[in-house]
């Protein structure tokens, strides 16, 4: 087991790292304002680092917080390589929600979602979240072999005829026989960037963190194609053991690039000449378990050299792996036009993105309404790129890929009631 005796080490830690948090409404994509928020040492839950409120989008301002040494996440290391802090959060008319374990690394934003239950539907007066440890530094059963490819000749076996982007996942929260553990509605976007998040370090190179985002996403999808939980009598898409699929973690924080990592390539998948299903892609630690797939440490080590995800993934997988893409997103509006929206552009596709930001507006007011005209204008650059701060995209006004589906992402969020239980 990890010494837990080396926490109070990670509290004097001279590296720093950023801490925002994002904080909603249960029912529906509702920012909670004037939330107040109280971060403290896990270790030492009753001495208060900092107090924040949010603000007209439920977001804190970023505060820097201590965090061990860099080297201690981007090569392995005995020592923990994060600090791990309590958040507390109280709101009027809403149940008080306590993180314990968010995870702050150094030189990187974590973003830390929380989501309030209201009174009238609360069953308790505190919601209180424990975030375990992150699967590089503790100690989990390794993965199951599995073939990459499903047979398709059985019966029953695939039932979708094509991959496509699901909107939800539903992550049975442990193995799959124990009948005890919950299962959540998790947005597709939203899961990758957990289990991404829970499975190696945002320190890491860019490039491998694309690579395992991919090997990440394939997995997903191929659970998701194959249908291969509810083949088996299952009401769930995938679970979050280690032994059988890969690891979420309910009620964790992400990271800043991990967010922007997955916006930018979450329709794709891995695939093999001549086979229609996303590819089961093994991967382990290639340190304490070694697996016949990618290795999370040695991906690191690859990036370090000069490698480029799809190398990555070809060391490992073979020259015959290649990225694929989906056609169909479950849940958006429309399709991405195909090029970037910017000041001069019009049409359809402009109007259709401008109506969506001004029903985004009616909950984040800080974003500016604007004439749904089908005239991209400087007014229409100026609240893409507020959206764009809210949402942690790059501040350029330009409606890009990432952005033209993060804005369909949250119109559709915005647009409902109240999300799946």
């Amino acid at each position: 087991m990890p010494d837990k005796s080396l926490k109070s080490a990670q509290i004097a830690g001279t590296d720093r790292g950023k801490l925002q948090i994002n904080v909603t409404s249960s029912l529906g994509l509702i920012p909670i304002s004037d939330a107040t928020v109280t971060i403290s040492y896990t270790g030492l839950p009753d001495t208060t680092v900092e107090k924040l409120s949010t603000d007209s989008s439920g977001q804190t301002a970023q505060v820097d917080l201590p965090a061990p040494p860099l080297e201690y996440s981007v090569e392995p290391s005995e020592q923990m390589p994060y600090s791990e802090y309590n958040i507390q959060v109280d709101a009027p008319g809403y149940e008080s929600v306590m993180v314990s374990g968010t995870e702050i690394l150094p030189d990187v934003t974590a973003i830390q979602p929380i989501q309030m239950i209201p009174l009238e539907t609360a069953r308790e007066n505190e919601e209180t979240i424990v975030i375990p440890d992150h699967t590089l530094y503790g100690i989990y059963p390794p993965k199951i072999p599995e073939a990459e490819i499903k047979p398709m000749d059985e019966s029953g076996e695939i039932v979708l005829s094509r991959v496509v982007i699901p909107e939800y996942v539903v992550v049975h929260d442990g193995v799959p026989d124990d009948s005890t553990a919950g299962n959540y509605y998790v947005r597709y976007r939203d899961y990758i960037k957990n289990v991404v998040s829970s499975e190696i370090y945002a320190t890491w190179e860019e490039n491998a963190i694309y690579a395992n985002t991919l090997a990440i996403m394939s997995f997903t999808l191929n659970r998701v194609y194959t249908e291969w939980y509810r083949n088996k009598g299952y009401n769930f898409t995938i679970t979050s053991s280690t032994a059988y699929d890969q690891k979420w973690m309910y009620g964790r924080n992400i990271y800043e690039n991990v967010d922007r990592v997955v916006d930018s390539i979450f329709a794709n998948f891995l695939s093999r000449p001549g086979v229609r299903q996303p590819i089961l892609t093994a991967y382990c630690d290639g340190r304490r378990v070694t697996c016949d797939g990618l290795s999370q440490w040695g991906s690191q080590y690859l990036a370090n050299e000069g490698y480029r995800p799809i190398e990555i993934i070809r060391y490992y997988y073979g020259n015959d792996m290649y990225i694929n893409t989906a056609q169909s997103i479950s849940g958006v509006p429309a399709s991405f036009p195909g090029y970037d929206l910017t000041i001069g552009s019009s049409g359809e596709k402009v109007r259709q993105m401008q109506s969506q930001l001004n029903r985004i507006a009616q909950n984040y007011p800080a974003i500016p309404m604007i004439a749904a005209d089908g005239i991209y204008g400087s007014a229409t650059a100026e609240a893409v790129r507020t959206f764009q701060r809210i949402f942690d995209l790059p501040q350029t006004g330009v409606v890009d890929y990432p952005t033209w589906y993060s804005i369909s992402n949250i119109y559709v969020g915005v647009s409902r009631i109240a999300e799946p239980g």
